[in-house]
């Protein structure tokens, strides 16, 4: 066992030295704990994504109430039939039911 762990402290003293753990450290420093480190990358990288899902969905709604603007620039009775559909309003002497 002695021969073990004599052999492993050679090989460490050969081939290891202060310069290497000096640049491991730094490079360990960086990877984690500096304004860089690859979990902060990680996370900024979650918040693109989010936020481009985020925008992705707006321009569907914004693409819609576009659409929607258009019919009531151009068609006359559509005004009165997305206030009819969406509102639920009525003409007067005029009942509703509303089926869901």
């Amino acid at each position: 066992m002695d021969w073990k762990w004599n052999s492993i402290v050679g090989w460490c003293r050969r081939y290891i030295r202060v310069s290497f753990l000096l640049m491991v450290g730094i490079l360990g420093y960086v990877m984690l704990f500096s304004d860089n480190s690859v979990m902060d990358n990680y996370r900024y990288q979650k918040e693109i994504d989010r936020l481009s899902d985020e925008i992705a969905l707006n321009n569907d709604t914004l693409q819609y109430y576009q659409k929607l603007l258009d019919q009531l620039t151009t068609e006359p009775e559509a005004m009165e039939r997305i206030v009819r559909e969406q509102y639920h309003m009525q003409r007067v002497n005029e009942d509703i039911f509303i089926a869901d």
